[in-house]
């Protein structure tokens, strides 16, 4: 009698099973995505890693499951049929892990978010302590920079962002929206006059956002017909800085006009320090049009991320 097989070893079950659940993620991303440099962003993975789980896999089912070209990346009908009936089941499974996790207890642990620096110092650092009140158990590190940082690369668990675009390679949470007002002070107006029209801002001290290249506004009417007006303005002052509250502060003692985000002029054009210059044309192409809480991407929020998403989006409802 011939003798027996041997049986799978239980550990190397295991072990397969973890790799295939790691190559059929990153096969469901490149679907999705279209590109292996956008899902290896997604995944927190090289492109090269990426490439290598999805060849891994073809070797294991003996198909091609993805057709690669210079130009473009797509799935074959092999690797569309696999997809198509292993995604649910993946999206199910990892959500019901996350659930399992999180329903052990209380929320607790770390979360790391970065936000830019007048907008985390004005409303999300003011919107903690009553968070903590609820959910004593978490922690918070906030940091505060105006730089874009890869989260994933550098562990944060959140951003907040002012923008109109968020990557499509986060998950992203829309908490308000948000638009530019012109601005200045009664007493710079009362001194320089009230511009009428975009083109005389030429003729004014203006407060520009430091950024590279020349200084320069662009504004659009909605109301005019056919189409939008839309004008490029270029502007110049005494004073330029890469902070909206820096530039609010440099508005409020008469230096000029700033272009501002609604949420550091809000309190101070509802005392009557700053007025609104130009409220007929809308400032467009230089702020963002919303705030949003962006995550690395991920088939499953975590608890803790979810329930700061919701704090902030009660805060911050309604917008500036």
């Amino acid at each position: 009698m011939a003798p027996r097989s041997p049986a799978p070893s239980p550990v190397r079950a295991e072990v397969r099973d973890e790799l295939l659940w790691s190559q059929l993620q990153a096969l469901i991303a490149v679907a999705r995505l279209g590109s292996f440099t956008k899902a290896a962003q997604r995944l927190n993975l090289s492109k090269a890693a990426v490439s290598q789980r999805i060849a891994d896999l073809e070797r294991h089912l003996d198909q091609q499951l993805v057709q690669r070209t210079t130009r473009s990346v797509r799935l074959s009908e092999a690797g569309s049929r696999l997809v198509e009936q292993a995604e649910p089941g993946l999206a199910l499974l990892s959500r019901s892990l996350g659930e399992a996790r999180e329903s052990a207890g209380a929320p607790r642990g770390l979360l790391r978010v970065t936000a830019p620096v007048a907008l985390g110092r004005q409303h999300v650092a003011p919107a903690l302590p009553a968070f903590f009140e609820r959910y004593p158990e978490l922690r918070i590190e906030l940091d505060l920079s105006d730089r874009l940082v890869p989260l994933a690369q550098e562990g944060f668990d959140l951003a907040i962002r002012h923008t109109s675009a968020p990557p499509d390679t986060h998950v992203a949470f829309k908490l308000c929206p948000s638009r530019a007002l012109l601005t200045a002070s009664p007493a710079y107006l009362a001194r320089a006059g009230r511009p009428q029209h975009p083109a005389e801002l030429a003729q004014h001290h203006c407060l520009p956002y430091l950024r590279p290249g020349p200084a320069q506004w662009f504004f659009e009417r909605a109301a005019s017909a056919p189409a939008p007006e839309r004008l490029r303005v270029p502007v110049q002052g005494l004073f330029r800085a890469s902070n909206s509250e820096v530039l609010r502060d440099a508005a409020l003692s008469g230096l000029g006009i700033a272009l501002l985000p609604d949420f550091s002029a809000r309190d101070a054009m509802r005392d009557g320090r700053l007025v609104e210059v130009l409220p007929d044309w809308r400032a467009v192409g230089f702020f963002g049009d919303a705030i949003y809480a962006i995550h690395p991407w991920s088939s499953h929020t975590p608890q803790g991320v979810r329930l700061l998403v919701d704090h902030l989006k009660g805060v911050m409802a309604g917008g500036y």
